[in-house]
């Protein structure tokens, strides 16, 4: 590859790329021909082998170990990926976390790490990407939201709180910076073949899906990938369901 192609590809960071929608999003991205900075907290086999997927087939990126959850460490991996690249193209808050349980027995624990991940690592990781799309005028950013935050599940109060407030703070964001030719989406999927309903009881939940069947990763990351390139030139401020046709 010639340097004036590298300086050619989009850079896309994907928080919480080492397993799920994030791998899908992440493999993807790099597919459409972005650079691919994977985010992990605690897993380094899984982003590791999310590299070994995006490199099998043709792309290129990294790894980057850091906390959502902690706005220095962000600063400090946003800082990184701009000094070695020259900036940030496209920033994916995929990140997040489950503590289901019935509120009124939901230790303190549970509410602050899901709000922690979700709706402050939102803010941890998206304000100083914004200052520098800002001063390139350009830039999109998608953060993957939930069809809890529109159809909130028993026993799932602190999620659907994090996922509503992300995708309010997502649209406001969106009105903020769209005369400065940066769009702000959510995508919102529904019930995905991923970890967290691993130990869901699948007949009953394909009743509830019209289409009868439980999505794929790949679906969602397809919708990323619109939302992250030009041919979505005029989408901002959209929060998009991707659930099988779930109201």
């Amino acid at each position: 590859m010639t340097d004036t192609k590298k300086n050619e590809q989009k850079i896309a960071l994907i928080t919480g790329g080492s397993r799920g929608i994030g791998r899908a999003i992440c493999r993807e991205l790099a597919a459409a021909g972005h650079t691919v900075i994977i985010n992990y907290m605690s897993d380094r086999h899984g982003a590791e082998k999310t590299l070994s997927l995006v490199e099998e087939t043709g792309g290129a990126g990294k790894i980057l170990q850091f906390d959502v959850r902690d706005a220095a460490a962000c600063e400090e991996a946003v800082g990184l990926v701009i000094k070695q690249y020259g900036r940030i193209d496209v920033l994916v808050n995929n990140a997040g976390i489950i503590r289901d349980g019935l509120f009124m027995m939901m230790e303190p624990e549970s509410w602050r790490t899901v709000i922690d991940t979700s709706l402050n690592g939102f803010y941890n990781m998206t304000r100083p990407v914004v200052e520098q799309m800002v001063r390139s005028r350009s830039g999109a950013i998608v953060s993957i939201s939930s069809a809890s935050a529109l159809m909130p599940n028993r026993g799932q109060t602190n999620y659907a709180a994090a996922k509503a407030g992300l995708n309010a703070a997502c649209r406001a964001l969106a009105s903020e910076v769209a005369r400065l030719g940066i769009r702000v989406n959510a995508v919102a999927p529904g019930l995905i073949e991923t970890d967290m309903i691993e130990k869901a009881p699948r007949d009953h939940i394909k009743n509830m899906i019209p289409m009868a069947r439980i999505g794929r990763p790949e679906e969602v990351a397809k919708v990323v990938g619109f939302l992250c390139s030009d041919a979505a030139s005029y989408v901002t401020g959209q929060v998009i369901s991707v659930n099988g046709g779930m109201i």
